[in-house]
């Protein structure tokens, strides 16, 4: 097993290190002030100008699309290994890095499943505008109505009539959709109620303006109005052409699956470099702050969280980075366990570091004067997404006991 970066993944390690360093660490402050500008003009969802400026830099740096090492763009030429250290690397910066390399969720998970699944119509009309920065995009898929951590209880019904789809549900927590830049949703829904459980559902490209596309509201996390937005979504009798279905009718479960398998290690690094970034705030508020007659770093307490946060840390990275060696020389499929066990690991070593840092900052902790409230809140909240810490945790014992029973 050899986790080392390939000579190409280095050049864009460097480049990528000397990008945030020079370009999205300073521009986080200028970030935070437009956004507020932007509320004060009632244009919550809208981008900042920042956001876009460090785009056209990226872009100019190469440093673009690197998490489809085989595209429609020009090949990167990146295994998921090689890509995990530069998701790491934006994760510390959160609100800026993913978008500025247009390596953000949730349009990475569509433009994969684009690329993967998509018909040469599908791709030019909506995966070339997403490869190229000049729209965003959505994924409908939990509802309010069902627990949809089990996903075969979707209920959005999407009924062949002719030429066309006819859809119909609710969702919500749907990211991105408040974005006037989010132009195109991939929509999950049952087209064969009565069919295997694992065949019902389907996927169907549905533009955000379609008539009957209701943007009810958008959902705050923890009191903090994602840019993007996190919407609540009533979908009425929705009209899309047949030629909008991805992939077959009835692999809508096969397409979730394998689009959420490479997301999940993009997701666990980036949580892993929110955590290193936590750590380094937490070492240097310790060195510098003072109480009962020393710095904080001589309190034996601090350093126990201290080293605690840093072993949980190289914990994460190593069962990330094995599972990504694994879907590289194995597939998805070989390092399916793996992929469950990281998505609870991960953002659980996060949250925990986050978390002490917090606490060893006090009350600046959950203030804005740091990242680290905004961070709290983003982890806490991707211990839900793509599936709670539960469905993960029964599909490694699931896995585990597979040994025996099956024996």
């Amino acid at each position: 097993m050899d986790f080392g970066l390939s000579e190409r993944a280095r050049d864009y390690h460097g480049r990528l290190q000397d990008f945030m360093d020079s370009h999205v660490y300073p521009a986080e402050a200028v970030y935070a002030a437009q956004r507020r500008e932007l509320r004060e003009r009632g244009r919550e969802h809208h981008v900042p100008q920042i956001v876009e400026d460090l785009k056209v830099e990226a872009r100019r740096r190469g440093l673009w699309n690197l998490f489809l090492p085989d595209s429609d763009a020009p090949a990167h030429g990146l295994s998921v290994t090689d890509y995990a250290a530069l998701a790491e690397v934006t994760g510390r910066s959160p609100n800026l890095a993913p978008e500025a390399t247009n390596c953000a969720a949730p349009d990475t998970g569509n433009m994969e499943v684009l690329h993967l699944f998509g018909t040469p119509e599908q791709k030019e009309k909506w995966l070339r505008p997403l490869l190229d920065g000049e729209i965003r995009s959505a994924f409908a898929m939990t509802e309010p109505d069902v627990a949809s951590s089990d996903a075969r209880n979707i209920s959005t019904r999407i009924e062949r009539d002719g030429d066309h789809y006819v859809i119909n549900g609710r969702k919500w927590w749907i990211s991105g959709s408040a974005d006037p830049r989010c132009k195109i949703m991939i929509v999950m829904g049952k087209t064969d109620p009565d069919g295997h459980p694992y065949r019902q559902q389907s996927m169907v490209l549905v533009p955000v303006d379609a008539p009957g596309v209701e943007i009810v509201r958008p959902l705050p996390v923890f009191g903090y109005q994602d840019q993007h937005g996190h919407c609540e979504i009533r979908l009425t009798d929705v009209r899309v052409p047949v030629e909008n279905l991805v992939g077959e009718e009835g692999g809508g479960f096969a397409i979730a699956q394998a689009r959420l398998g490479p997301g999940r290690i993009h997701h666990c690094m980036r949580a892993i470099g929110m955590a290193e970034r936590a750590l380094e705030l937490m070492c240097e508020r310790a060195v510098s702050r003072e109480a009962f007659g020393g710095p904080l770093a001589k309190q034996g307490v601090v350093r126990e969280q201290i080293a605690e946060s840093r072993m949980a840390i190289e914990q994460a990275r190593l069962l990330t980075l094995k599972t990504a060696w694994l879907i590289d020389e194995h597939g998805v499929q070989a390092a399916r366990s793996e992929v469950a066990a990281i998505k609870v690991i991960a953002p659980r070593v996060a949250l925990e570091v986050v978390d002490r840092a917090i606490q060893v900052h006090g009350g600046a902790g959950v203030s804005d004067d740091t990242p680290l409230a905004g961070m709290w809140a983003g982890l806490r909240t991707l211990r839900l997404a793509d599936g709670p810490d539960e469905v993960h945790v029964r599909s490694v014992a699931r896995a585990e006991l597979g040994k025996y029973l099956d024996k």
